[in-house]
């Protein structure tokens, strides 16, 4: 439902492995293309379901040119734990984005990335800058075999025509996380003066004992312009 197909939509599917969930992408979707690094599985998949519309690309998802798939698409797929965060950055900051993107990840990072203002992290604020992020339901490990060792949850992103802020304010924000826990005048304190900070601080009705995850989104945008001043 969250990939909202319809007809001659493409999905383009990351790491299909042995076809689990390609299976139930072909029942969906005229057509499917899938990234798979692996190369037995690759040339393997296909055999799995002839005489389907299936296009498989043995290529590092990390490598593969998203300007290459044909408009309009989707995305699914079951996501490796370590590299979530370059998955998603490239699928969202790509000029050809797809309309939507539903994913499993692990658990806690999907907590991260749907994070709001007292929980905001640096990843939350540049999906949330460039999608707009819907939770999905959890997946227990026990559901998986062999089970990993947490669990995972499903996320629904839908890329953003224009960002809510500009790059140079998510730079500021950056900044401000190189030290998450402190608080944001003595993180930012580096580049500006403290007498600067606590004024623009008040203008943008922020506790001075603010830490960078109580920050909104749009709040950087408001800070950086004042701060540019």
């Amino acid at each position: 439902d969250a990939l909202d197909a319809a007809e001659n939509r493409l999905c383009l599917e990351i790491g299909p492995g042995l076809g689990t969930l390609t299976s139930s992408l072909l029942r969906i979707f005229p057509r499917v293309l899938a990234v798979e690094f692996d190369e037995n599985l690759a040339r393997n998949l296909p055999k799995s379901f002839p005489g389907k519309n299936l296009t498989v690309v043995h290529q590092d998802f990390l490598q593969f040119d998203l300007n290459s798939v044909e408009k309009p698409y989707v995305v699914a797929g079951n996501i490796p734990y370590y590299i979530t965060s370059p998955i998603i950055m490239k699928l969202l900051e790509a000029e050809n984005k797809a309309d939507n993107i539903v994913l499993l990840i692990q658990k806690e990072v999907a907590e991260r990335i749907v994070a709001g203002p007292g929980k905001h992290t640096f990843l939350s604020l540049s999906v949330q800058n460039l999608a707009e992020v819907t939770p999905g339901p959890v997946v227990k490990r026990a559901f998986f075999t062999p089970p990993p060792k947490v669990d995972s949850q499903v996320i629904i992103l839908r890329p953003r025509k224009t960002p809510i802020i500009s790059n140079e304010a998510l730079n500021l924000a950056k900044k401000a996380f190189s030290a998450p826990r402190k608080k944001l005048i003595k993180n930012l304190s580096i580049f500006y003066s403290v007498d600067e900070l606590k004024a623009a601080i008040q203008k943008v009705n922020l506790d001075p004992n603010s830490r960078p995850a109580d920050t909104a989104l749009e709040t950087w945008q408001k800070l950086y312009e004042i701060l540019q001043k």
